[in-house]
């Protein structure tokens, strides 16, 4: 049975939350009824300024992101998140239909952890997710101060 949202388990850690964003709401419904099978807190966007604003309002654990949305495309949210000293350091998924290296290597230097190509397995998005998270969030970058 699924925990239920933004509730503490018996080890005392917050469900994960996961931020999915595309424009397609067939895909979005699909990706968020996976997640919350599997007990994660799901917030959804529809375009790169839900994403940024989402993201800094909720700090997910996890982005899962299309590239090609409106208004805003994802790789150009992502990029601007991992500016911000809040968001820089969540890991991101990014979907896309696009196989072209060049879409690839783009994805990579705005920031993606992953990228993977549509349609995918959705047991292959479950087991990069739990990959992902079981790392935690990155560490920051050294502090030049001793202890």
């Amino acid at each position: 049975m699924p925990r239920q949202p933004g509730t503490e388990e018996k080890t005392g850690f917050m469900t994960p939350k996961i931020l999915v964003a595309d424009d397609q709401l067939h895909m979005l419904r699909l990706v968020r009824h996976e997640l919350e099978q599997d007990g994660y807190q799901v917030f959804q966007a529809r375009d790169g300024h839900e994403v940024i604003e989402t993201a800094l309002r909720e700090s997910p654990d996890l982005l899962i992101l299309d590239v090609v949305m409106p208004n805003m495309d994802g790789l150009t949210a992502l990029r601007r998140l991992k500016k911000e000293e809040a968001t820089r350091w969540i890991p991101a998924i990014v979907l896309t239909s696009s196989a072209h290296e060049s879409m690839r290597r783009e994805a990579e230097v705005s920031g993606a952890d992953l990228i993977l190509t549509k349609p995918f397995s959705p047991t292959l998005l479950r087991q990069e997710i739990r990959r992902r998270l079981s790392r935690g969030r990155r560490a920051g970058p050294p502090s030049d101060e001793c202890p």
